[in-house]
């Protein structure tokens, strides 16, 4: 005797969240941990779960890419826009059973959050001022962003990644929570801000957390790497 289709909608719902929490984890490039398990457990993805160094890889990565493909790296491996897609993708599943069973294991969930990754990027692709750029609206709320756009020099090896924020709940006390002090901080008219560096023999990323001084809400994230020149490979003694 077949499962009843209300059965089979909630053992697939039951499916399908196991698959989500190993998706929105981590980046595609790590889905699970050393031993094959989940990365972590399933909840809501919020913007605490964003940690700016996870996307430092995939910004080295980039910048050594042409502009575009430059682009889809950074966007592909971007935590944010994966999770944003797998509520999207279930979203669908909701409306579309078939769809939902033809995705319910996590290689296809993986494809599936990629094809449509690549296809906002196909989509919203510019060429400005010798930079690849795409800027994405996160319209779909709620959701702890509201923006995220990739930027890739098409003539030096540098890559920018910026997220906007939609809410008011993630505060400068989290970031130092999170990444200690920063080593450096500065109040402009209209907001403050926090700096973070990573440096690395090959490149320095860096950090930077707007603040709206009025609520002490995070407003936007703008991380940016750029590939350090050979005769700086030998310097030592830079801050980090």
């Amino acid at each position: 005797m077949g499962m009843k289709p209300a059965n089979r909608c909630f053992a697939l719902s039951l499916l399908f969240s196991v698959f989500v929490s190993i998706v929105v984890a981590l980046p595609s490039r790590a889905l699970s941990s050393g031993d094959g398990t989940p990365a972590s457990t399933a909840h809501p993805f919020t913007a605490a779960d964003f940690d700016w160094r996870e996307m430092i890889p995939a910004l080295a990565a980039a910048s050594e890419l042409p502009g575009d493909q430059g682009v889809k790296e950074m966007l592909e491996n971007s935590s944010v826009l994966r999770a944003y897609v797998v509520n999207q993708v279930w979203a669908d599943c909701k409306s579309d059973e078939n769809r939902c069973a033809a995705i319910a294991d996590s290689a296809a969930l993986e494809r599936e959050v990629t094809g449509r990754i690549d296809a906002i990027v196909a989509k919203t692709m510019v060429t400005r001022d010798k930079m690849a750029i795409v800027d994405y609206t996160l319209a779909s709320q709620p959701f702890p962003f509201s923006e995220i756009a990739a930027y890739k020099s098409q003539k030096r090896q540098d890559a920018y990644f910026t997220l906007a924020l939609a809410g008011k709940d993630y505060t400068s006390l989290r970031v130092k929570a999170k990444y200690g002090a920063p080593f450096d901080d500065d109040i402009f008219q209209w907001y403050g801000v926090y700096k973070y560096r990573v440096d690395d023999a090959g490149y320095r990323s860096e950090a930077v957390f707007e603040i709206d001084p009025t609520n002490d809400a995070v407003i936007k994230i703008a991380i940016s790497l750029k590939a350090k020149k050979k005769h700086e490979h030998s310097k030592t003694g830079e801050p980090n």
